[in-house]
């Protein structure tokens, strides 16, 4: 009886980056900001409304000047948070890494009117399904039991033990997009290069680069082999191939729960290009 006691009300907000399915969203109580993509002379909400993403996807690699990404506004990020927190006890936010991207500022500065005892922020220091981890295991551990310090210490366990990693087709767009400072290393020569990039401490980094993009899948494999045992798997991509299940039939036999397949949002396609494809693995070490 006791538990049910102090049982709390606990919502979650994060961004869009995420990479959470609409069938998870509906599960639980989460409020996905929308970040925004701007090309041509309009600015669109990452919000799987404002852009369908096969299309965008398909026209991506003629699109010129090219897109570029950005945070929301502080107007909306103040009330779709105050609206999140109506009705719960507690709420957590949960962004993007800070060092990729305004979104963590903008959500601070949009909770500044709430009572800071009863509002956890937190720089996920990833992004795409490494936020998407940290912000599903909260909400199922909040759902089965409405306590806030066991929330937060799940999330941080699962901070440590996620990897987000993924293998590119090309370096073109990380270097279109001008966010990543060693792809512009002598670009001639890396136009052949499939880079496998991953995410450390809210940074991308260089995992390994070759040639083909069987032996990038191969290393893909490799890597996630590394972080066994593992509890959960997600499988991220721009468009649906056969890539994506050879991948699942090489992965499958590594981990316990089922793996799930998530279309990457535009802001993070935006970046990536259309042919990459991703792995967020969470190791089991993260229930210790």
């Amino acid at each position: 009886m006791g538990l049910m006691m102090n049982s709390k009300t606990i919502h979650f907000v994060t961004d869009s980056t995420c990479d959470l399915p609409p069938d998870v969203l509906a599960k639980y109580p989460i409020t996905v900001v929308p970040t925004y993509i701007n090309y041509g002379d309009a600015s669109y909400a990452d919000d799987g409304k404002a852009l369908i993403r096969e299309d965008f996807y398909n026209a991506l690699p003629g699109i010129s000047p090219y897109p570029t990404t950005s945070a929301m506004s502080p107007g909306m990020a103040e009330a779709m948070v105050t609206a999140a927190f109506q009705g719960a006890d507690h709420l957590f936010i949960i962004t993007v890494a800070s060092k990729l991207s305004a979104v963590y500022n903008t959500l601070k500065l949009g909770a500044h009117a709430l009572p800071p005892d009863r509002v956890t922020l937190i720089d996920s220091q990833t992004l795409s399904f490494g936020l998407g981890f940290q912000v599903l295991i909260g909400a199922e551990i909040a759902a089965a039991t409405g306590d806030v310090e066991a929330v937060h210490h799940a999330i941080l366990q699962v901070q440590k033990h996620q990897r987000v990693f993924a293998a590119l087709d090309t370096i073109k767009y990380l270097h279109l997009s001008g966010r990543i400072n060693w792809a512009a290393a002598s670009l001639g020569n890396l136009l052949q290069i499939k880079p496998i990039i991953y995410v450390s401490a809210g940074e991308v980094r260089s995992a390994s680069r070759v040639r083909t993009f069987s032996r990038a899948l191969d290393e893909l494999v490799r890597l996630v082999s590394l972080q066994a045992p593992l509890d959960r798997i997600t499988l991220l991509y721009a468009h649906e191939s056969e890539v994506l299940q050879q991948l699942h039939e090489r992965l499958a036999p590594m981990v316990t729960n089922a793996i799930m397949s998530v279309s990457i949002t535009p802001t993070i396609g935006v970046h990536t290009g259309p042919d990459g494809v991703g792995v967020v693995t969470l190791s089991s070490a993260w229930r210790e």
